[in-house]
This record gives C-alpha cells, sequence and structure tokens, in this order.
C-alpha cells in the first residue's frame, strides 16, 4: 500500500504575539529640562526584553518642543483633564475636569 501526502496543504501557523522587544518610556521623577542653548530635553528609558537597557534624551528645539506640545493638547482634545488645575496647560483649561476655562 503506497501512502500519498495530503494534496490540500495544512494552514499556516498563527503567528506568536511578541512577548518582548523595545519598549521607550519617560524617566519616573526625572522632569523634562531646558538647556542653556534653549533646547528641551526629555529623559527616557530604553527596555530591552523588559529590562533596563540604557538611558536615553529626546532633544527638541523649542520650536519642535511648541510643536509637540501643541499635537499633544490636539490628541488630548475631549479628555478629561487629570491634573491639577495649578499644573493644567492653558491649552488644557477648558477640557473636562479642569474646572476653569481658557480665554485665548
Amino acid at each position: 500500500m503506497m501512502i500519498t501526502p495530503n494534496p490540500v496543504p495544512l494552514p499556516p501557523l498563527p503567528p506568536l504575539p511578541p512577548r518582548h522587544g523595545l519598549r521607550v518610556s519617560r524617566v519616573p521623577g526625572k522632569p523634562v529640562r531646558r538647556e542653556a542653548d534653549g533646547g528641551i530635553v526629555v529623559p527616557l528609558w530604553l527596555e530591552h526584553h523588559g529590562s533596563f537597557h540604557a538611558d536615553l534624551a529626546l532633544r527638541l528645539s523649542a520650536a519642535e518642543a511648541e510643536h509637540l506640545h501643541a499635537q499633544l493638547c490636539r490628541a488630548l482634545d475631549g479628555a478629561p483633564v487629570t491634573t491639577s488645575p495649578d499644573r493644567t496647560p492653558d491649552c488644557r483649561k477648558d477640557a473636562p475636569g479642569s474646572g476653569g476655562t481658557h480665554q485665548p
């Protein structure tokens, strides 16, 4: 008796979900700061496979920082404010939960 291979190919296995990889996040307790040249520095951590790998810094010109700030305010538009009123940026003063209004 001769065994012939199945003419119908088996479906491919689904890809495994990524368990590890690279992750960049803000460093808790290290504030964004302004450098002497006017540039802005955002301290970051790099994690690799779930373990700390390196300190990084996102360096932005003042113009880049303003552009990012505007984009973040637009992205947060309509989201509840989670900061205290004295720490809420002007662009978020009239957002739900802010307790105030912003007059341009």
